[in-house]
């Protein structure tokens, strides 16, 4: 198969694309370079500059590379920024995989996995999130992960593709550090940036029904994540139908443990702030891991210090100390 892997430069998409070509996969990527790097790929990776909106060109490279699956990555990807621009992120996320389904249906591509999210559950007060708990998102970059399973499985059934979704939970680490987040928008480089300059920790609220009364959360490196989406892949080319699956570890570690972590990491121990909470946060949000075990034969093998360790390594790379 020949896969094009959207959003291919980027921090995930990166590492997927990695993973897969480690594995003697065929790949091609296409990327808006919003938020990519071309530098991240292999020198013999092709790179198609452009967006999942235009039709146009989406016809020309599945024709050009003779692509029969597609791995869709390509999203806005931040609470924040969707809260404040709803329409931007449904234009952007749902009316781009609109256009790229349409393009997959007319070329007869049989194969398609999506990039979903945890933010497609909300914040359920349940031990595990299973694939089965009520979805019920609390802002519009949630909403669009969920429009968009819901738009994949329909393109599904009436053109006769495979599908995946999966869910992934919270992204962390690198598998080299050029290739790690330089974004701050996530928990671990925001703690980095705060210690880089010369700042403690914050902690957004320690009162939750916790152990130590912070967040707990289900952290997955993006290693593991890779891997997750090569199963995912393989499990396309050999079977049909249709499958949502988590990707997380199992295991919740609350926002207090993960800044112990990172101390420990970077030698900085200086003590967290704690602040009021942030509105919309979960007390606890842990995957349930069995199906993706079950139905990809995939189990994360690597824990917090490892992803902490390497995101630190990259960060230390993009921006010093």
């Amino acid at each position: 198969m020949t896969w094009l892997i959207t959003g291919g430069a980027g921090y995930i998409g990166a590492h997927v694309v990695r993973a897969m070509t480690d594995a003697r996969e065929r790949v091609v990527a296409l990327d808006d370079l919003s938020a990519g790097f071309p530098a991240r790929l292999p020198a013999n990776v092709p790179l198609v500059e452009g967006s999942t909106l235009d039709g146009d060109l989406l016809k020309r490279v599945f024709a050009e590379y003779g692509v029969t699956g597609v791995v869709h990555l390509a999203a806005r990807k931040q609470v924040a920024e969707s809260v404040a621009q709803p329409a931007r992120y449904y234009r952007e996320n749902i009316g781009g995989l609109a256009t790229l389904l349409e393009a997959v249906a007319e070329a007869g591509i049989g194969k398609f996995l999506f990039s979903s999210s945890a933010a497609v559950y909300g914040n359920p007060d349940v031990d595990l999130i299973t694939e089965d708990t009520p979805c019920a998102p609390v802002n519009p970059y949630g909403e669009t992960k969920l429009t968009g399973e819901w738009l994949v499985r329909a393109a599904g059934r009436a053109h006769g593709i495979s599908t995946v979704c999966l869910r992934y939970f919270n992204v962390a680490g690198a598998a080299a550090p050029e290739l790690s987040d330089t974004g701050v928008f996530n928990i671990v480089p925001m703690v980095f940036d705060r210690l880089t300059r010369d700042e403690a920790p914050r902690i957004f609220g320690d009162d939750y029904p916790t152990p130590d009364g912070t967040c707990i959360r289900d952290y997955i490196h993006v290693a593991d994540l890779a891997e997750a989406h090569l199963a995912a892949a393989r499990r396309l080319a050999g079977r049909s139908g249709d499958l949502t699956v988590n990707i997380g570890r199992g295991e919740g570690v609350s926002v207090r443990e993960l800044i112990t972590v990172i101390g420990e990491t970077t030698g900085d121990r200086r003590p967290p702030l704690v602040e009021a909470r942030r509105p919309g946060d979960a007390p606890r949000a842990v995957a349930s891991a069995a199906r993706a075990a079950e139905e990809l034969g995939w189990t994360a093998r690597r824990g917090v210090p490892e992803m902490v360790e390497s995101a630190w390594r990259g960060w230390q790379l993009h921006h010093g100390r």
